[in-house]
């Protein structure tokens, strides 16, 4: 018993080794027998083929190491597999671990992607490869170019490293790592990651994307950042044409992209945004990229209002909805528990203030020039003849409205039991804070534009 089990081990184990070491069979034109070294190796020229198993491979030239069971091959090396093709100037293939390898370029095609770089080795028992140095994949939808990667056939995936970059019909994605499964078509990239919109100049950075292109959805979920970058003509009473760029920029925890049914940028926790003079702080924000519309929210009782500034104002309430018309403000809506600040900029202890249910404002040229508060409206506002203090107004109201002239309050109309009182100079100077409605609060950490360009230093380069 003992004796028969040992010889089915040995069997087993022979089968093994052979099945390792099957040898790998070359044939040529020419072949010259030599002993280099000890080793005995085997130049055969000519029409070369190669073969092992379902690997075979073409050439001008090899040179077969019999002991190692590899072979150098040399002159338009050809290997196939199935539907692979591998071709290369130069390479060598080891048999016992059925993978070949090349530093003179290689061209890598198997009826899904071609890829080529100038080394590249493939395991084909594995169905892997692994290509470094200018690689660039290249499919039905996408190029892609880095400094290494690694293409897992099997499982129809490729991980890219080192200054990746991907180009699409629409899109440029730059990132340190994309780990890519072309099958189920989703992307995911870490590290100095970019997307720039080829079409409308809009740029998304982060650390950690990922992307789900049969969904149209992608989220960014470690410091994420957009920045939409506008150009906008005017001419002087000269006729000198000037140039202005207006840059729209988002920031916060959490990014979500939607690109259809309509294109949706979703920002949550800790938001900000800054474009031209205004500046928000919120914890969720919905960016309406069609219709050109911007809408903040408060998404529940427990966390705080969305606040906006605008040169010396600024505004809360439970939601505030931003227009844009030709790359400009047009209107902005504030609902909800309304509440307006403005602060002289002659007299900075000296706050207008109104509240109320709603509040609509409207712009010209990125002035504001109205307001328009609605339901049960109180307001304090400081008054000046000649620019110098004249006291202050309180008055309440059903509505009103607020004319302005170069952002400052020239003008107050009361609609519905109005009711006003008014307080002189002598009262005022000094007592400052004691002229304050019961919502009033003036927040100061506005977002800080060069704050939130620092992550733009980092891939400026992409902006050109």
């Amino acid at each position: 018993m003992i004796k028969n089990l040992s010889i089915f081990l040995l069997f087993g184990f022979v089968t093994v080794f052979a099945q390792e070491k099957e040898m790998i069979i070359v044939v040529g034109d020419s072949l010259i027998g030599k002993v280099v070294n000890g080793e005995s190796i085997r130049e055969v020229s000519g029409n070369v083929v190669l073969t092992q198993g379902n690997v075979k491979i073409t050439c001008r030239k090899a040179i077969q190491y019999l002991s190692r069971n590899d072979a150098e091959l040399i002159g338009d090396v050809v290997a196939t597999q199935d539907t692979l093709t591998i071709k290369t100037e130069r390479g060598f293939y080891f048999g016992n671990l059925r993978k070949t390898s090349s530093n003179s370029g290689v061209l890598l095609e198997d009826k899904k992607v071609i890829l080529t770089a100038k080394q590249g080795e493939y395991f084909f028992d594995e169905n892997k490869a692994i290509f470094q140095s200018d690689v660039k994949l290249y499919d039905t939808a996408s190029t892609l170019t880095s400094q290494k990667l690694t293409y897992l056939r099997n499982e129809d995936r490729v991980i890219a490293t080192v200054d990746v970059k991907i180009v699409d019909s629409v899109n440029t994605i730059y990132a340190d790592t994309v780990d890519h499964f072309r099958k189920r078509q989703v992307t995911i990239a870490s590290g100095n990651v970019v997307i720039k919109n080829n079409e409308n100049n809009t740029l998304v950075l982060g650390e950690h994307l990922e992307d789900y292109r049969q969904s149209k959805y992608t989220i960014i979920d470690k410091l994420p950042m957009l920045v939409q970058i506008d150009s906008s003509k005017s001419t002087d009473s000269l006729g000198i044409e000037t140039i202005r760029l207006d840059t729209l920029s988002i920031q916060s925890r959490v990014m979500e992209v939607y690109r259809e049914p309509e294109q949706k940028f979703i920002a949550t926790d800790s938001v900000k945004i800054i474009r031209d003079l205004f500046a928000s702080k919120n914890d969720l924000t919905i960016y309406l990229k069609d219709e050109e519309k911007i809408i903040t929210e408060k998404i529940s009782d427990e966390h705080n209002q969305p606040v906006l500034w605008y040169d010396n104002s600024q505004l809360t309430g439970d939601s505030i909805t931003i227009y844009i018309e030709d790359k400009k403000i047009r209107q902005l809506d504030v609902d909800g528990n309304a509440f307006m600040v403005s602060q002289n900029k002659n007299y900075e202890k000296r706050f207008d203030q109104s509240s109320a249910t709603a509040i609509k404002m409207f712009f010209d040229d990125n002035k504001i020039q109205r307001a328009d508060f609605f339901g049960n409206v109180y307001s304090i506002y400081y008054l000046y003849e000649e620019e110098q203090p004249n006291g202050v107004m309180k008055a309440n109201s059903l509505d009103a409205v607020i004319l302005f002239s170069d952002n400052e309050v020239s003008e107050v109309k009361l609609y519905g039991n109005p009711g006003s009182e008014y307080y002189p100079e002598q009262q005022v100077e000094g007592n400052e804070k004691t002229y304050q409605l019961p919502k009033f609060i003036f927040i100061n950490d506005r977002p800080d534009k060069l704050k939130m360009y620092e992550q733009l230093n980092r891939i400026k380069w992409q902006l050109h």
